[in-house]
């Protein structure tokens, strides 16, 4: 049967590099999302291949919608990536959970009814906790849960869901852990500043990283193709894996910002307080299933980032904020 992917949130970053993938692919596509704006879409996409994705605007949380647009778009993979980030959970939290966790069971419901086999999701290295409940300093594959805030207790309830489908629905499911993902389109998060610095250093605008500490970072584009992968790599039952990418203390992002920009130097910033997050995961069991997992180096990945900023800035697709 011919490939027809279903994204949710495909507005968002990573959702917006998907459909980039996919359309680049000739892959048929239908975007789910209940946002408006195509600003993402268009930093990364021109024109003509925005206009080769369906684009339907529904909510998540809602189960007919839902269920209507797996049917009606004929989809055979679901990647379902809509979410709301951590600072709208903290301030709405029941709008949260509807969308995260109550969005999440009807994806489910959804492929079920649909006699759909797999569905793949964003989960959270946010469902851990602080380094220092680490102590060998590695997340491995099988380490207890933790998370430190609703965002993180939400995307750890969406794996126990995932689970339950496969266990009495037969619902196949790969869930991926990303940690700090960046690139064009990185505009909102928790961890979105160092993708802020790169499009204030791609201005030559100073900007102040509001965390410090070591962690992971991955490239928008590489995580995009690993949702991909996932959604069509042979898989049975329910598993969640991370994604390691390149472990940096935010002074090394710095550095590869000052690299790719010398004139910068000295006006991006950081702050010494790490995140209540590990400095470090194990992706080994992934890298089992997937075999070839996607990696942009962290130099590379800064670089691409400042250029498409800087096209976007020169053309007017973006602008930097006040």
């Amino acid at each position: 049967m011919p490939e027809h992917f279903l994204v949710t949130g495909a507005l968002g970053c990573l959702g917006a590099w998907v459909v980039r993938n996919l359309v680049h692919e000739g892959i048929p596509t239908t975007i789910l999302d209940v946002g408006g704006s195509m600003h993402r879409l268009r930093l990364i996409m021109n024109d003509d291949e925005v206009g080769q994705a369906q684009f339907i605007n529904g909510d998540i949380t809602d189960l007919a919608t839902v269920e209507k647009v797996v049917n009606e778009s004929g989809a055979t993979h679901i990647i379902h990536l809509a979410a709301l980030q951590v600072p709208f959970c903290r301030a709405d939290p029941t709008k949260g959970a509807m969308v995260n966790v109550v969005g999440t069971v009807n994806i489910f419901e959804a492929a079920k009814r649909a006699g759909l086999g797999r569905v793949v999701y964003a989960s959270s290295v946010g469902v851990f906790g602080p380094e220092d409940e680490y102590p060998d300093g590695v997340v491995g594959h099988d380490t207890a849960l933790g998370p430190r805030n609703l965002y993180g207790v939400y995307k750890q309830a969406n794996e126990g869901t995932a689970r339950i489908y496969a266990w009495d629905y037969g619902i196949n499911s790969i869930g991926l852990r990303p940690y700090t993902v960046y690139g064009p389109g990185r505009d909102q998060g928790m961890t979105s500043g160092p993708t802020k610095a790169m499009l204030a250093a791609a201005g030559n605008q100073p900007y102040h990283i509001p965390f410090g500490g070591k962690g992971g970072y991955q490239y928008a584009d590489d995580v995009a193709k690993i949702f991909i992968a996932a959604a069509r790599v042979p898989f049975s039952g329910a598993d969640v894996f991370n994604l390691r990418g390149t472990v940096a203390h935010v002074k090394e992002v710095v550095e590869a910002i000052e690299v790719a920009v010398p004139e910068i130097k000295g006006k991006i910033t950081f702050d010494e307080k790490p995140l209540a997050l590990p400095t470090d995961v194990d992706d080994s069991k992934f890298a089992e299933v997937l075999k070839s997992v996607p990696y942009t180096p962290l130099q590379q990945g800064v670089e691409a980032t400042i250029d498409i900023f800087r096209q976007g800035l020169s053309s007017g697709r973006i602008r930097l904020e006040n």
